[in-house]
């Protein structure tokens, strides 16, 4: 154990990770999962608000297993390597908060981080504006760190508190596995499927929860983040999980090129849009929140799988601020952002701007 700790905490070891991820992204993307988003936790997230019945956008509808290998992946390393610790407390409504506008802005984007390296190793150059927002909003929330921005420190808690979203996560399971989908029907017992879209796109269930358990797994122990690795660089000039980063692009774009998935160009990409500063801003929000709630929507996943209730608080945000998102019009779609989309950016910035000035410890 302590061999395989020291492997995962080595660059070698993140960099091993994020080329686990890269390869296993562009196989699910060619065993069904859509095109340039073999992983995105957002758009899956928002998957699952619709499959739930949380919004009725019929193209983006369907519980995506994905997602709770994450958790229970987790939640399985954390258990293994004795480092499930329950805890919570640190501004649970703010978190909440930055999880919803996190999620609108990568709507409005049209990808989480993961989306953004995956859209661009795939050919996508609106990707490029994406990657740029988003150092953009983690840069600003490095400044908020640096100047003593703080939501407090969460407390040891209960046990049962770090298992309530692993919990969910075999309550979602429970309702896949009972509730199939049936050839030509959008609703199978309690849940939504999309009939076309996005949605209707996914690779086999269990490869699928396979992949996710082992992405659970391997980010829970190296502490993979796409928004830290950014945050890292921009604060402390530490390329570690920077490495990781860089790896998952690396290999996702060679596992492309070998598999006939590399298309090169800005128009005509799927689940795009080619408003260049709407990209932009959309990730500037996203990376925003992300920064000041610790850490990018995979990384909160896997926390919230070693019993982190505070991470858990925020991956419920993001999943109420895509029902919020494609109820009320905020989320983008290949044709581009709509008026209401631009309209809760700009809400959106100017919240965490007021969480991040209020939130500070002075000296």
């Amino acid at each position: 154990m302590e061999a395989v700790k020291r492997f995962f905490a080595s660059r070698w070891g993140i960099i091993c990770v994020g080329a686990v991820i890269g390869v296993l992204a562009a196989i699910l993307q060619k065993l069904g999962n859509p095109a340039n988003m073999g992983i995105c936790v957002a758009c899956f997230e928002r998957d699952i608000a619709g499959s739930i019945g949380l919004h009725r956008a019929a193209v983006v509808q369907y519980l995506r297993p994905e997602i709770i290998g994450f958790v229970l992946g987790a939640l399985l390393a954390a258990y293994l390597f004795k480092e499930f610790r329950p805890r919570a407390g640190s501004a649970p409504i703010v978190r909440f908060m930055l999880g919803v506008f996190a999620m609108i802005g990568a709507l409005v984007f049209l990808g989480c981080p993961w989306r953004a390296v995956l859209r661009l190793a795939g050919g996508d150059g609106n990707a490029i504006l994406g990657l740029a927002g988003l150092a953009t909003g983690i840069g600003i929330g490095a400044w908020f760190l640096k100047n003593g921005y703080n939501l407090g420190r969460a407390q040891k808690t209960y046990t049962s508190v770090g298992w309530l979203m692993p919990l969910t996560m075999l309550g979602f399971l429970v309702l896949l596995l009972a509730n199939p989908q049936i050839a030509g029907e959008a609703q199978s017992g309690v849940l939504f499927y999309s009939l076309k879209g996005p949605g209707a796109a996914h690779a086999p269930l269990f490869v699928s929860l396979l992949v996710g358990l082992l992405i659970g797994v391997l980010a829970q122990r190296s502490r993979f983040c796409t928004m830290g690795a950014l945050r890292d660089l921009i604060l402390f000039r530490q390329t570690h999980l920077l490495s990781g980063f860089l790896a998952l692009l690396v290999f996702a774009f060679a596992a492309n090129l070998v598999l006939g998935q590399f298309n090169p160009g800005f128009t005509g990409q799927p689940v795009a849009h080619t408003q260049h500063f709407w990209n932009f801003a959309g990730m500037v929000l996203a990376g925003l929140a992300f920064a000041l709630a610790g850490g990018c929507p995979g990384r909160q996943l896997f926390m919230a799988g070693e019993g982190d209730g505070d991470a858990a608080v925020f991956v419920v945000g993001m999943i109420v601020g895509a029902a919020f998102a494609h109820n009320f019009g905020l989320a983008s779609s290949p044709a581009g952002v709509g008026p209401n989309g631009i309209a809760a950016v700009v809400v959106g910035l100017a919240v965490c701007l007021f969480i991040g000035f209020t939130m500070r410890k002075t000296a």
